[in-house]
């Protein structure tokens, strides 16, 4: 859950992003995925330490 929430909370974060730069419609759209990715990587790595002190 934490991954999916980071993954939105990246792409919308990017978007918006672009968006105050004033990008075109390709540009939000990577922006969007690069936030993806770099907030669900970390999202990821907060999960498997989350799970790793649970246990």
């Amino acid at each position: 859950m934490i991954i999916i929430s980071s993954l939105l909370f990246g792409a919308l974060l990017g978007a918006l992003r672009a968006r105050q730069r004033k990008g075109k419609a390709l540009d939000i759209a990577q922006y969007a995925a690069a936030h993806a990715i770099a907030f669900g990587l970390l999202g990821l790595v907060v999960t498997i330490i989350i799970e790793r002190l649970a246990t």
